[in-house]
């Protein structure tokens, strides 16, 4: 536009020239037009110079959420540091007094000897293990997952819990050879032993009949005084105190299992 008027300018100055008029009034028409583009250039500049400052304002802040977008995701939650992580030691025997029905065997195999699918439900007395008193019972079932005629034994896949009267349960699953010690893994529990885990040893003393634990627990306050009295090292020949056997009260745990 401003363009447009600068060009009109020689027009005007010879139309002046041939009508006689004077020079200094087409100098001050000529002053008039030149102000007059000045000023439009001027303000047109000052809009354009406006929009570009503008224009990276707006690419900043779309740049800002974007890098909100994907940088900032939220952190992650810091563990819980109140769970109690010091490993307990708990140590008990499981003793079949054969006066359960345990264990019950289902040849599902249908074969002579014991093979893959066959099932050992089982139930059995549980003492602690200084032998003083009943615990409870354990309740589970065998899945006979290999026989092993070379060891003279078999491997068991076992799933079942030790039950402590009042005090609740532990979980346990893994397997279980019977020609050698193993261990299992706590999957959880009840009671006193909510919110446990670790795992436990398994020691065949003689199958099926006597069998020593020693559990490894964690993530459960300290354990009762009357679980975990000095144990009885291991053998064969180990039997429960007379009073324990009798389930006398001074023998048992508060409502023990049976």
């Amino acid at each position: 536009m401003a363009t447009s008027t600068l060009q009109s300018i020689p027009s005007l100055r010879l139309n002046d020239q041939r009508s006689g008029g004077s020079s200094s009034q087409t100098q001050k028409l000529l002053s008039s037009n030149l102000a007059y583009s000045e000023s439009f250039s001027s303000n047109h500049l000052k809009i354009s110079s406006t929009h570009r400052r503008s224009f990276p304002a707006t690419r900043s802040s779309k740049q800002v959420a974007t890098t909100a977008f994907f940088f900032n995701k939220p952190k992650a939650s810091a563990p819980d540091s109140s769970r109690p992580t010091k490993v307990q030691e708990l140590c008990v025997y499981e003793i079949n007094e054969k006066d359960r029905g345990s264990p019950a065997i289902l040849k599902l195999s249908q074969k002579p000897v014991n093979s893959l699918g066959d099932l050992v439900p089982f139930s059995n007395k549980v003492y602690s293990g200084d032998l003083q008193k009943r615990l409870g019972v354990t309740a589970g079932i065998c899945i006979l997952i290999q026989h092993k005629p070379e060891k003279k034994g078999d491997r068991y896949e076992a799933v079942f819990s030790f039950y402590f009267g009042d005090y609740g349960h532990i979980s346990v699953q893994g397997a279980y050879l019977t020609y050698e010690d193993t261990y299992l893994a706590v999957t959880g529990g009840s009671g006193i032993f909510e919110g446990v885990y670790g795992q436990v040893k398994l020691q065949q003393l003689i199958f099926p009949y006597k069998l020593f634990y020693t559990f490894y627990l964690k993530g459960i306050p300290d354990l009762p005084a009357e679980l975990l009295g000095t144990p009885v090292p291991p053998s064969p020949s180990v039997e429960p105190a007379p009073a324990a056997k009798a389930t006398e009260p001074h023998g048992t745990i508060p409502n023990f299992t049976d």
